[in-house]
């Protein structure tokens, strides 16, 4: 999760957030080597002496000024196109977990197992423990196994919501009457934290979301245990 201070991306969680980050930082040092050239020319203009009264036009620089830039969005293009069809690639999932979104909260839905349901609610200030996170805590936290492919259908009951977790690189909007999914891949243990990044009513703010990282053995035995 972010802390105080942190101008940065979030560290990843997931090869999906490891290539979004990777984007991130090819996109931002092409457009520094824009910014820099850009700006030398533009300074160099005010001691620039030499001036030539014939010059009215030229193909030749034309021509690289409209080629250039034409190439230097290809090579962000690309590398864009190929991580959009990557996050959308499903690749056979272990599990799957239905998220629907309410006003202000979420629930969710393990129906490959035995159809597991809970509410998760925000905690409020005066309930927190002393370790816990102000408007980021929930009561019920969604536990995922790691290194597993995880599917993920998010749809709403109310108002449009969008199911944000950063640091997996995963954002999918919740829409009444539609069901959208999305997949991701969970590298390490841990708790990742998010919230709903849509403007979705008064209480927008206080509806986050907690997933719960634990190894496969672990998370079966939570599933046992909720079964029973």
């Amino acid at each position: 999760m972010s802390t105080w201070a942190n101008l940065g991306l979030q560290d990843s969680a997931s090869p999906l957030m490891e290539q979004l980050i990777f984007f991130h930082d090819h996109a931002l040092l092409i457009l520094v080597m824009i910014t820099v050239l850009v700006g030398y020319l533009m300074f160099m203009l005010f001691f620039n002496n030499y001036v030539n009264r014939f010059l009215l036009h030229s193909q030749l620089i034309e021509m690289i000024w409209t080629i250039l830039p034409a190439i230097i969005l290809l090579f962000i293009a690309l590398p864009s196109l190929r991580l959009l069809y990557l996050l959308d690639e499903i690749n056979e999932p272990s599990v799957t977990l239905k998220s629907i979104g309410h006003q202000w909260y979420w629930s969710y839905e393990y129906s490959d197992f035995n159809n597991i349901e809970f509410d998760s609610y925000m905690i409020p200030t005066n309930e927190l423990m002393t370790d816990g996170f102000r408007l980021l805590d929930v009561d019920n936290r969604v536990v995922l196994p790691m290194n597993s492919q995880i599917r993920i259908l998010v749809t709403a009951a109310d108002v449009i919501h969008s199911w944000t977790v950063p640091a997996l690189g995963v954002k999918v909007d919740g829409t009444p009457g539609r069901l959208n999914q999305t997949n991701f891949f969970i590298n390490r243990p841990g708790l990742f934290y998010g919230q709903c990044s849509e403007i979705c009513g008064a209480n927008h703010s206080f509806m986050p979301i907690v997933i719960e990282s634990v190894p496969v053995n672990y998370f079966i035995k939570w599933i046992s245990s909720n079964n029973s």
